[in-house]
This record gives structure tokens, sequence and C-alpha cells, in this order.
């Protein structure tokens, strides 16, 4: 099958939908590479609370390779413009081999990055410029950067001061480092959506917490503290670390950790699903599959969407 109307296959849901095993089974299908577009498995130890199932990307005995997985150490930050970077190489690199690119994930604002070529850029704060366009009313905002920036996007969000001083603030850092403008090519992507009815994803959602805790999360996130990770940090790297750690620091009892955690869970995955849905309203075309379908059958659904496409 050929990249001319698609160079970029997409698979999303909510956790516990089954998304990567289904990426793997098409990346070998289609002789493929997974990217994960997921914000914390990029880092290193950090495997059970961030669901990494190794066992998804092993295909009828072959390991279907994957990128941006155990990329960092724990106790760094990453965010989407680092993702932006990271995407990009891997997915030049997956494409000049001739393979497809398969981006696997369930963050919504990593996929649309991707999607939507987000403009984004290492852009320092300008205390002194911020003090200085703080005194003008928005309107004044709008025009100083319509009238002085060609850089000005047609999706830059000008609704308020804070947005259009952040806007001139770039501005005018990119007209004094042109060098250092990079803009992010137009993807051509095909999105598959897996998803469940609503009481069966609660049911495997639940399942594969009490699996998780059952294989050694709270070891796992005690092996972090015990290398130098603060409450901070761990608290900052998501549910599973944040209620576990509470746990470990006797805040909570494990019936409570249980309990808590299992609810915020649900609770993401539901606005998961909501930022999806706001992806279609705003025309992206997400073709979902049932996840009650078989593996195979979800396979052979999607290489005839594919081909109808």
């Amino acid at each position: 099958m050929d990249q001319q109307k698609f160079d970029l296959i997409v698979v999303l849901g909510p956790t516990a939908s089954g998304k990567t095993a289904l990426a793997a089974g098409l990346a070998d299908q289609l002789d493929g590479e997974i990217i994960s577009a997921d914000s914390r498995q990029v880092y290193r130890g950090m495997d059970i609370g961030t669901g990494k199932d190794y066992d998804d990307y092993m295909v009828k005995g072959r390991q279907i390779p994957y990128h941006l997985i155990d990329i960092l150490e724990p106790g760094t930050k990453y965010n989407v413009y680092e993702f932006q970077k990271d995407f990009l190489k891997a997915y030049n690199d997956i494409r000049q081999r001739g393979k497809w690119p398969v981006l696997c994930g369930g963050t919504g604002l990593y996929i649309e990055a991707v999607l939507k070529g987000y403009r984004l850029m290492p852009v320092s704060p300008d205390p002194e410029l911020r003090e200085e366009l703080n005194q003008r009313s928005l309107d004044e905002l709008v025009h100083i950067l319509r009238s002085e920036s060609r850089h000005l996007h047609n999706t830059t969000d000008l609704t308020s001061k804070k947005r259009a001083i952040r806007a001139i603030e770039i501005a005018r850092y990119y007209g004094a480092h042109p060098e250092e403008e990079n803009e992010f090519p137009q993807i051509r992507p095909f999105v598959l959506g897996v998803n469940y009815d609503r009481p069966t994803q609660r049911s495997r959602i639940t399942e594969r917490l009490k699996q998780r805790l059952a294989t050694g999360m709270v070891e796992e996130v005690r092996g972090l503290q015990e290398k130098g990770l603060k409450r901070e940090d761990l608290e900052y790297y998501g549910l599973e670390y944040r209620y576990v750690v509470r746990y470990l620091d006797g805040k909570l009892s494990y019936e409570e950790m249980f309990k808590q955690l299992n609810t915020a869970i649900h609770q993401f995955a539901k606005r998961q699903m909501t930022w999806f849905r706001r992806m279609e309203r705003d025309g992206f075309v997400i073709h979902w599959l049932d996840g009650h379908m078989p593996q195979e059958e979800k396979l052979n659904r999607t290489l005839e969407l594919l081909k109808q496409n």
C-alpha cells in the first residue's frame, strides 16, 4: 500500500482501549513502525504506572519497532514542543526508509500538535516587554501584532491580553532570530479510534488497575523514591504516581488509594473521549472501531477503510 494519499496512520483511544495492540498489528501488516504519543512513556523505569505494555509490540514472534519510549530519565520535564521535535525526527526517519509511520497514543494534545501542525517555539518570557505591553488594551495589542508581524498565524488566539502579549513576544523574538524558524510540515493522516461501550470500558480500566498493582506498581514508585525522585516530581507524572506516593507517605490507606485512583482514571478516560470528540467537531475524520471486535477483524476493517479512502 503506497503513501500517496496518507503519510501517517494514527491510532487513538482512551486508556485501556487496546489501541497499542491494534497499532502493532497494523505496523506488522503494513511494514510500519510505531511512534508513541504518550506524554509519560518517554521515561525510563516508569513502566507499570505509565502502561508500557511491551508485549503488545510483539506480533507473530516479531518485535515491532517503536519510537519515543524510554528516551528520558525520570526527574526531567517533557512538553509538547519537545514531542513535536522528536516526532518529526522519528517520522522522517521512518518514511525515508520506506516504512509506514503509525502514531499511537491517548494524549490528545500531542496527537493534535502533529495533525494541526502547531507552530510551537521555545521562546523564553520577556518580563520587560510584558510589563510594557500590559499597559495596552487588547485592541491595541492586536493592532501591534498585525502591523509588525509577518509571523501571525491564522489560528493564533487573540481573545485575551495574555495570549496577545505572548503572540507579540514570540513574533518579536523570531523577527530577531529568523534562523530559528521551523515550520511544521503538512501531515496527511488516516485516523483510527478504538473504544468500548462505557460499562465495558469502566470494567477494563478497573481490571487493568488491579493487574498493575498486583504486578508491582507500588514497588515501582517506591524504587523511584529510593533513586531520589521527590514527591513533587512523582505528583507531576500523573495519576498512578500521584496516588501511590500518597499511599506510601501514609496519607491514604491501600483501599482509599485504589478507590480514588480508580475513580480518577475513569474521569481521565472521559476527558480523553471529550478531546477526541472535539477533534471531530473541528473537522478531523476518526474511523471508530468497536473494541469488542476480534483483533483480526479490526485489522481487516482498517485495511478496507484505507483502500476505500
